[in-house]
């Protein structure tokens, strides 16, 4: 199983498009507090449609927290415009996990200070370009990862 960890999210629409995305792959979610929305909200619902109940999503009230729940064999793989590996140049494995920031801000320097440069990731995109959506960006990495462990727990036709 993969993981996504989403570190203080900020906005509904987003979160929920995760949750759809985690219950088609069967990935675990993880939500790192504060976050940006109520559970119950109706954007985080309308996003996520019925898929809420495919997805069991952990909560936690920080990131401390988070990482205590962690197996010692488990990596984590931080997403941020400030990595210095491409996502498609790791060789993901089952249980690791998938950190993301929040949309407006991306995860603090002082998290990304405590994480090898090798697990500190990237996506490529135009000069131009500050950053990817979230949801968009948790789908591209999500799928490489789940691509690279031959699409467990699927039926291939």
């Amino acid at each position: 199983m993969l993981h996504i960890a989403l570190y203080e999210p900020e906005i509904p629409a987003n979160t929920g498009n995760i949750i759809r995305l985690c219950a088609n792959i069967g990935a675990q979610l993880h939500l790192i507090e504060p976050l940006g929305f109520e559970l119950e909200d109706k954007k985080l619902r309308r996003a996520g449609l019925d898929y809420h109940e495919w997805v069991q999503v952990l909560r936690y009230p920080n990131f401390a927290n988070f990482l205590k729940t962690l197996a010692p064999q488990q990596r984590i793989f931080a997403l941020t415009t400030k990595g210095s590996k491409c996502y498609s140049k790791i060789e993901f494995q089952a249980g690791d996990v998938l950190l993301f920031g929040p949309e407006t801000r991306g995860l603090p320097e002082k998290l990304l200070a405590q994480m090898p440069a090798p697990q500190k990731l990237y996506l490529p995109m135009q000069a131009t370009s500050r950053s990817l959506n979230l949801s968009n960006t948790v789908a591209i990495v999500l799928f490489e990862a789940w691509k690279q462990l031959d699409f467990v727990g699927v039926i291939l036709k």
